[in-house]
């Protein structure tokens, strides 16, 4: 810098900076606004990343974006957009409390093919294959027999880890333009859960691409505005099973979804997908991690704040849907298959599906 400004300046310049930074650090703890801090993990001039973390020890709600790739002039680069980072921490909102299904902007353009880029990699090994089915019970390629109007209720198997959630959601959008919105864990919009992450970023591509906190109200919401929704009635015990259980149901005895579908006249199109153990094999599960030293400390800071109050009516298996990590080992690829069902139309049995 000493080639740029002459040393009198540069110490001003530092003087000045140091007076502002007491003068910000001093009225930190009094801000109550909502605030998005954006850190740079390649910033060559400054401790951005540091720094991020500090503020949000100081800020009492604040939320980080880290993003590894850029540098110190991050507003400025190729690939960062800060519209896409404030969708995805869902600081965008039209009133004062937020609202999940009416804040939602649908994906741009390019966040959708940024989208599509995040699963290549496992769309190229798995070379996913999509079967419909007709009204006339005739299975066919691809998905001609998806209902092209909504309220539709997608209801399906969860596979292991969710694998099949990326290519379900871009490849139905980007072959018949139908936007899935999918009823997920409160893991995923959770802050504490965040921290946990290896990438604070980690869960905004499933919100940017509209997926909204599993709860009845928001059910109501999206099935009100005539929307297709995603449902996978097993939920995380579903998705994080353990050795011997793949491809098992993990539902509820009364299928609670029905009223709420018939109630909006909604179509229902049962779904399974197929795959997930041509991938990979589960190496330990829950029960192999519990036994480990210490999993116990693990497990109340991944499930804490009120997570484990999903499924508290439930009883059985299905009532155990905290998340845990799993250790999975690579194989040869295999294909995913993707069936769906003859839809079945609720409008006009009202009275029927109440019984």
């Amino acid at each position: 810098m000493t080639d740029i400004l002459p040393k009198e300046s540069i110490v001003w310049k530092l003087k000045m900076l140091r007076t502002a930074a007491s003068y910000v650090n001093s009225r930190l703890h009094a801000v109550k606004a909502q605030t998005l801090v954006v850190a740079s993990g390649n910033d060559e001039l400054l401790p951005s990343r540091d720094e991020a973390e500090r503020l949000r020890a100081k800020l009492k709600n604040c939320r980080i974006r880290h993003f590894r790739d850029n540098g110190h002039k991050i507003l400025l680069e190729d690939g960062f957009d800060l519209a896409t980072s404030i969708k995805g921490s869902t600081y965008y909102r039209r009133s004062r409390q937020p609202d999940f299904v009416s804040d939602y902007l649908p994906p741009t353009p390019d966040e959708l093919e940024k989208a599509i880029d995040h699963d290549r990699l496992l769309n190229f090994a798995t070379d996913p294959v999509m079967l419909s089915t007709l009204t006339d019970g005739r299975i066919v390629r691809g998905l001609a027999g998806l209902p092209r109007e909504g309220p539709v209720l997608f209801v399906g198997y969860h596979m292991l880890m969710g694998f099949e959630l990326g290519p379900l959601v871009t490849g139905v959008l980007k072959s018949t333009g139908i936007h899935i919105r999918g009823l997920a864990h409160p893991f995923l919009f959770n802050e504490s859960s965040e921290q946990l992450m290896p990438d604070t970023s980690y869960f905004d591509l499933p919100r940017i691409m509209g997926a909204v906190p599993v709860t009845g109200v928001n059910f109501y919401k999206l099935l009100s505005e005539k929307q297709f929704v995603l449902l996978f009635p097993g939920g995380a015990r579903e998705a994080l099973h353990r050795k011997g259980e793949e491809y098992k149901l993990f539902w509820p005895e009364q299928s609670e979804f029905v009223r709420m579908a018939s109630r909006f006249g909604a179509t229902i199109v049962p779904f399974g997908v197929v795959g997930e153990d041509d991938i990979c094999d589960l190496l330990l599960d829950y029960n192999d991690l519990v036994k480990l030293p210490f999993y116990d400390t693990i497990d109340k800071k991944i499930n804490e704040g009120g997570l484990r109050k999903l499924r508290t009516d439930s009883t059985g298996e299905i009532k155990n849907q905290d998340m845990h990590p799993v250790v999975l080992t690579p194989k040869v690829p295999g294909r995913f298959y993707f069936i769906f069902g003859k839809p079945i139309e609720t409008r006009g049995r009202e009275k029927e599906l109440r019984d």
